[in-house]
């Protein structure tokens, strides 16, 4: 179908690129509306959220459109998160270039700015166009009704540009400090920044009584000539007399120099670099850079089946899924970004020592499964209810009930984190190593209990298998690093006989023998999981095992024959067998996907039709990636993405799954610790 066809269409979740500071984020659709964004942090209430209310179409947004321009095409600026969207039609060529921010050396950003700055830049690079813009800005998830104001400002230069501000109704709850200013400034190749009169004009209430300077919602129409350009910055309201041509000039040069600088490290080699560099420059954007924490996505309550109720708020750090983004930033030469998780978790493990101890010697205490950014665990969910929903796909959630949930394979997947650093990144030290030891301690306390496994079920608990294997991973990788670091280990023949307990057990009660598979519960012993593939990834199983050969087959033949694989990518589960308390259908699960792959490469080096088998499906995969190489949580059965984006679990096991298929075209197979 041809943009032309696609201009009054809204837009798909594959449809936007993401750009951010690593403290917010927005997603910036293919028309140049910005859709998405929270302000002043990731988990803060929303500014901009139509991709939430595409029905009712009042979530937020600000957008740029050319009239008449039939071609467009969107791109990240090479080895970078500056984003650039062209038009072009017969008359002309528009550029606009959308980014965040990033300095350490501009003066005026260390003396002036605090938070978060979002930069467009809009230049006619041949001949004219006609361009349309409108900024509806609805903070606090469009809860807030207040109306905006426009004001003329003068800069340090004599000149003056446009601000545009909301003005909180008495009712609503938003701070203003939390709201961001606008400001719209415009010049030519031959004036910097000129005085011209207020682009931005209040839209027309229905009834058009709506007051000259204030309203919900403004509008621009001008005709862009060759060689002009319109800056407009989203920020807070102390910097707007600093907004000269020459600042803009140097924030657009110095975060392009930040990006490429800081990709410059990326260690990966071979056939999928671009890639392999773009999946870590989304993972490097998901980093909450005040405290270290890592989001599992940026966005909340996109939907993992349309019409469905399998609408979360992922815009928090899961420990099971930082783990995995830790293990892939050590391997691809980002140590600085792990470490900075590291810290945030111990703080946290600490915190949870603290507290667990002060209870009584009977209770269980578990470390929370998911915190906030900033480390909080008070994460209530509700609901939304005056928005549509993406594609009328509602509840609109935010907030996330499963903070409460128990899921013991999170001890398995921090551990095999921490061990990873140690031996990557820096040495632990030993006051590091006395919470390892209480965690451990705590692991063989618990194990044999039920949980909610790594799918945040919402039924009943189960000992699920996937949750018994990486508690083994949990005791297995702290014992090895006692060994390695030759610390004192008080209780190694418990931690011992426990590993050898749980394993035991998982190959009697985890394996059904008539499916020759793994399952997914003891419960559930016809069920299959897609989860059970990370077996060979952790060392539970070698890949070419008998046990785990059989699991692999299985999962490969399509639901109508008894497994998970469909048209190339894995689903979780059969939910027409699994109660999980949420109802509903799903797409395939990416990283689900991408771990069949890695464990098809592992058993590919003693039979070369699972390498064969793998390597197609990691094609069909990087195919999937959206037109900036982005990919969600999940992919349709018709092939369009579904769930939040950009999902931390996709990219990260993808650059995990590249590594492997890299190592095997070298002929290098040495893996393992």
């Amino acid at each position: 179908m041809g943009d032309a066809l696609l201009l009054g269409k809204p837009q798909q979740i594959e449809d936007y690129g993401l750009i951010g500071d690593m403290r917010t984020c927005a997603l910036v659709g293919k028309n140049g509306s910005i859709d998405f964004m929270c302000w002043p942090q990731f988990d803060s209430p929303s500014v901009f959220a139509k991709v939430l209310d595409t029905t009712k179409g009042d979530g937020g947004h600000w957008s740029i459109s050319p009239r008449g321009a039939t071609v467009r095409k969107q791109n990240y600026r090479g080895s970078s998160n500056i984003l650039q969207t062209k038009w072009i039609d017969e008359n002309g060529v528009v550029d606009l270039t959308d980014f965040f921010a990033l300095s350490k050396h501009n003066k005026v950003l260390r003396d002036k700015w605090s938070g978060s700055t979002l930069v467009r830049k809009l230049e006619c690079v041949r001949g004219k166009m006609s361009i349309d813009i409108e900024l509806s800005p609805r903070p606090d998830y469009a809860r807030d009704q207040g109306s905006m104001k426009s004001t003329q400002v003068k800069r340090e230069d004599g000149t003056y540009h446009q601000k545009i501000s909301w003005v909180p109704h008495e009712n609503d709850s938003t701070d203003p400090k939390d709201i961001p200013d606008f400001f719209a400034t415009y010049c030519t190749h031959d004036q910097p920044l000129s005085h011209t009169p207020a682009m931005f004009q209040p839209a027309k209430s229905k009834d058009g009584k709506a007051s000259e300077n204030e309203t919900r919602s403004c509008r621009a129409h001008f005709e862009l000539q060759e060689g002009q350009q319109v800056y407009m910055i989203m920020c807070n309201r102390r910097v707007g007399p600093h907004l000269t041509k020459d600042l803009m000039i140097n924030l657009e040069d110095e975060t392009y120099k930040f990006w490429t600088s800081w990709v410059r490290s990326c260690l990966y080699r071979g056939r999928f670099q671009q890639e392999v560099e773009r999946s870590m420059l989304i993972l490097k954007l998901l980093t909450y850079d005040p405290t270290g924490a890592i989001c599992a996505a940026p966005t909340f309550s996109l939907p993992e089946a349309i019409g469905g109720p399998r609408n979360w708020d992922y815009r928090y750090s899961w420990v099971r899924d930082s783990s995995f983004t830790v293990y892939v930033f050590l391997k691809m030469g980002f140590p600085a970004e792990a470490e900075a998780y590291i810290n945030f978790i111990f703080a946290r493990i600490a915190e949870w020592r603290k507290n667990a101890e002060a209870s009584g010697p009977g209770e269980i205490h578990h470390l929370p499964l998911m915190f906030g950014i900033d480390g909080s665990t008070d994460l209530p969910e509700l609901t939304l209810d005056h928005l549509s929903g993406y594609q009328d796909s509602v509840p609109v959630r935010i907030g996330n009930a499963a903070t409460d949930h128990v899921q013991l394979d999170i001890y398995g997947e921090l551990m095999d984190a921490i061990y990873l650093y140690n031996k990557h990144g820096k040495p632990i030290c030993y006051a590091q190593w006395l919470d390892i030891r209480y965690l451990t301690d705590f692991v063989c306390r618990v194990w044999n209990q039920p949980d909610m496994s790594i799918w945040e079920v919402r039924g009943r608990k189960q000992h699920f298998t996937y949750s018994k294997m990486l508690l083994w991973v949990a005791v297995d990788r702290a014992l090895r690093l006692s060994e390695k670091r030759n610390f004192p280990c008080p209780n190694r023949n418990k931690w011992l006989e426990t590993r050898d307990t749980i394993y035991e057990e998982v190959m009697q009660k985890g394996f059904n023998y008539e499916l020759n598979s793994f399952v997914q519960s003891y419960e559930s012993n016809t069920t299959l999981d897609s989860a059970v593939l990370v077996a060979p990834l952790v060392f539970f199983i070698a890949p070419n095992d008998p046990q785990f050969v059989g699991t692999l087959d299985r999962i490969l033949r399509t639901p109508e024959k008894g497994g998970l694989t469909s048209a190339g990518f894995v689903f979780r589960y059969d939910h027409e067998q699994t109660d999980d308390g949420v109802g509903g259908r799903e797409g395939t699960f990416v990283m689900c996907t991408l771990w069949l792959i890695e464990s098809l490469i592992r058993a590919g080096k003693y039979d070369r039709k699972y390498f064969d088998t793998a390597n197609s499906m990691f094609e069909t995969v990087t195919n999937f990636r959206n037109h900036v190489g982005m990919l969600s949580e999940e992919i349709a059965i018709s092939g369009e993405q579904l769930g939040n984006t950009p999902q931390a679990f996709s990219h990260l096991a993808y650059v995990s799954a590249a590594i492997n298929l890299e190592r095997v075209t070298r002929g290098d197979w040495a893996v393992g610790f």
